[in-house]
């Protein structure tokens, strides 16, 4: 397996995970209301980029990468602000978006190098 593959499917991987879990953090493993709360829809933009991601397009890592900022951002606030379960998934949430980053980074990089490698 190439590095560039293994980044892509890590990718796509810590992507779909992370839309799993803020949805089922907010609907039921810790929500900030019993029963859940509105703020599920904080997954909703992590659909956006994920039919790019799946097929590929750079451009599409380039921005997502910048989007999960904002998940890395919001998960450690609630890892230092909240307790219990909801700490331990806000720290969760952090490994994610930066595993998602990096492995967008990566993506982005091989492409780049691919692009800028000299014919024979």
């Amino acid at each position: 397996m190439t590095l560039n593959r293994f980044a892509r499917l890590s990718a796509v991987g810590s992507l779909t995970a992370l839309i799993a879990l803020c949805v089922a953090w907010e609907l039921w493993l810790a929500p900030l209301r019993p029963g859940g709360s509105w703020i599920v829809l904080k997954a909703l933009p992590l659909l956006a980029p994920l039919h790019g991601i799946l097929y590929a397009s750079i451009r599409t890592y380039q921005w997502a990468s910048m989007l999960a900022l904002f998940y890395f951002v919001e998960g450690v606030v609630r890892g230092y602000a909240d307790s219990g379960l909801s700490a331990l998934l806000a720290h969760l949430e952090v490994a994610l978006a930066l595993a998602f980053i990096g492995a967008a980074l990566m993506v982005v990089r091989g492409a780049r190098d691919i692009a800028l490698k000299p014919e024979d």
